[in-house]
């Protein structure tokens, strides 16, 4: 996948507890993914605050019931990869 660097301004604060979870040559991967994450999130919530119809005849609860699983899967998927860090950190 091709990249573009960014250059971004983080306080020093932050910077410090990014580097205690992944370490300083972690740090682009770490943001990386991280602000993917936001993205997917802003996305579903801006898709659940549409009003428009779907297009499609179904129980108007699926599409929540579906969207609330596909957060909780997000979730754990985010909180693997943070776990997988703090471990690589360690070492």
């Amino acid at each position: 996948m091709k990249s573009k660097r960014a250059h971004i301004l983080l306080p020093q604060d932050l910077v410090k507890e990014i580097d205690l979870i992944v370490g300083p040559r972690g740090r682009s991967a770490f943001l990386v993914e991280t602000a993917r994450d936001a993205v997917r999130r802003t996305k579903l919530l801006r898709f659940l605050e549409n009003d428009a119809p779907s297009g499609q005849d179904r129980d108007l609860a699926e599409p929540a019931d579906s969207a609330a699983r596909w957060v909780r899967q997000l979730r754990r998927e985010s909180d693997k990869r943070l776990r997988s860090r703090k471990s690589r950190a360690k070492k």
